[in-house]
Order: structure tokens, then C-alpha cells, then sequence
């Protein structure tokens, strides 16, 4: 991008104590871009995101920030009053005039969804609407850049997928940079325009979203994105798949032997073993049942 960065790391290594987790890290965030952070469990998501924001000192390299920095953890901690009250007093810290708070903090409920909540005590809100009440709290402060910490987690799916639907256009503002660590790589398909992947403590992948998925620059990226399948070429590299890129092909070139099934909402995933390895495929149920042999296809994938 053109315009200037908002936030920039370099040569980042962030940790707890004088414990380190991630290292050799270097971003940059512009306005008006969302970039989501992937990575497994104690890959530093949540440790790089809390030194971006000045929680945590970097235990190497430095953090840049032209504007200032707001941060929503994974816990709502909403305090035991009303739901404007919880953001007028963000909004008071923040220093934004009293005259302008109401305002202010209508406008952010609203764009998330529940204005209507605004005198509502906090504590008898749902998971999801504390969740959106989280959001709106942060986003009324008008960041230049807004960190998130797993914004969707601990509502049940049909809250999440409601409230990643809504929060997908609020969430990215051409006046801002945002930067939201996610666990699932479908919420990243829906929010991002840039993704970076974390594995081992140290930056993997990093890229639009469909470009790293399409073409992950390593195995372990593949793994990490979906690429369950594994099958070695004549040519001596190993083709990894993902099981959309798997289908079930009477007259299909490979030919395996269901080793195991297993039921999911809309059909069956079907595990194969080759003579040169092993992918997954979905079909429709019931499937072929285990121990039976097949012929496949494969659509795609990435060599290695």
C-alpha cells in the first residue's frame, strides 16, 4: 500500500516474563485495511497482540504507532452498570468531551446491533450481546488502530455467525487500522484483507487470504490451513489437499481403501489411504462404509 503505516513492528520478539513465544516478527498496518492473525494454541496470538498495544513490553525489536492505539481482550469485563454507562466510562478515559459521549456511545450500540440495550444493566446481558456491547464499547472510542482478541469466541454458533455477519462491514473503517486475532480460519475467509499465519513463534505465512490458502508457502502452513490430505508424486514431491479438492471418481486415476467415516451434518468424511498416502473426502450420506475400495480424483492442491 501507498499511504503511510499506521502501526509498524520490527523485528518483534514478544513473550511473557523472559519467556519468549514469538520472534522476528515485522508487520505493518494501514488504515481502512483488517488483517486477522492465525495460529494455533500458544503460537503468541494473544502475546503479540497485547505488545502491539503497549500491555506488554517487546522483549526485542520495536512497535511504532503514528495515532492511538485501542485494545479489546477476549473477556467483555463489563462492569455491573448500565450498558452506556459501561461505555461512557471508556469513553471518559479516552477524553473525549462529556457533551460528546452519548452520542458517541449510541451511535457504536447501534452499528453493533443493540441500541436498543443501551439502559440495560450489563449483567443480564446474553453471551452474544455482552459480545456485541465489547465491540461497540471499542469501537466508539474511534481508534486509529483497534486490536481485537478473539472478538467471537465463547457464544454458541448460531450467535457467532450472527454476530460475524454484522460485524464484518463495522469492523473495517477507511480511518483505521484493524488487527483481530481469530482461531477459526472461516472467520479470517469472512473479515480479512490480509492474513497472517503464526506457527512455531514465528511469522509463517502472511498474504491475502485466498492467495495464502491457495498457495501456502510451506507444508506446515498447508497443514495448519486444511491440507489434511498427502499424496507423493511420481516426480518425488508430496501434493497436499485439502478434502474439497478430493472427489469420489469411478473412473478416477487413484485408487483407495476407506479406513474410516465420519458423520457430519450434511453427508460423511470419508478417510482414503493410497498406496502414496492419505486425503480426506467429503460426500453425501451415507457414503462408501469402511474397508471398501474406491477411485478418486484430485482437483488442485499445492506440491512440496
Amino acid at each position: 500500500m501507498a499511504s503511510r503505516p499506521v502501526l509498524t513492528a520490527s523485528g518483534l520478539a514478544v513473550g511473557r516474563g523472559t519467556t519468549t513465544v514469538a520472534s522476528d516478527i515485522s508487520l505493518e498496518l494501514h488504515r481502512g485495511e483488517l488483517v486477522a492473525v492465525l495460529g494455533p494454541n500458544g503460537a503468541g496470538k494473544s502475546t503479540l497482540l497485547a505488545t502491539l498495544a503497549g500491555l506488554l513490553p517487546p522483549l526485542a525489536g520495536r512497535v511504532e504507532i503514528d495515532g492511538r492505539v485501542a485494545a479489546a481482550l477476549q473477556a467483555p469485563a463489563l462492569a455491573r452498570r448500565s450498558v452506556r454507562a459501561n461505555l461512557d466510562a471508556a469513553l471518559s478515559w479516552w477524553g473525549v468531551p462529556k457533551p460528546d459521549r452519548p452520542a458517541r456511545a449510541l451511535d457504536a450500540l447501534e452499528r453493533m446491533g443493540v441500541g436498543e440495550l443501551a439502559e440495560r444493566p450489563a449483567w443480564t446481558l446474553s453471551g452474544g450481546e455482552a459480545r456485541r456491547v465489547h465491540l461497540a464499547r471499542a469501537i466508539a472510542l474511534r481508534p486509529d488502530v483497534l486490536l481485537l482478541d478473539e472478538p467471537f469466541a465463547g457464544v454458541d454458533v448460531p450467535t457467532r455467525a450472527a454476530l460475524l455477519r454484522d460485524a464484518a462491514s463495522v469492523l473495517r473503517d477507511p480511518s483505521r487500522a484493524t488487527f483481530v486475532v481469530l482461531h477459526d480460519r472461516a472467520e479470517a475467509w469472512a473479515l480479512a484483507d490480509r492474513l497472517i499465519v503464526l506457527l512455531d513463534g514465528r511469522l509463517a505465512a502472511a498474504g491475502e487470504p485466498r492467495a495464502v490458502l491457495e498457495r501456502p508457502p510451506t507444508r506446515a502452513v498447508a497443514t495448519f490451513l486444511g491440507f489434511t490430505g498427502a499424496v507423493r508424486e511420481n516426480g518425488g514431491g508430496v501434493r497436499c489437499v485439502r478434502p474439497a479438492q478430493v472427489a469420489l471418481d469411478a473412473d478416477g486415476p487413484l485408487a483407495g481403501i476407506v479406513a474410516r467415516r465420519i458423520p457430519e451434518e450434511d453427508g460423511v468424511l470419508c478417510e482414503v489411504t493410497l498406496d502414496g498416502g492419505a486425503v480426506q473426502v467429503r460426500h453425501p450420506y451415507p457414503g462408501p462404509a469402511e474397508g471398501e475400495a474406491v477411485r478418486l480424483r484430485l482437483d488442485g492442491g499445492v506440491v512440496f
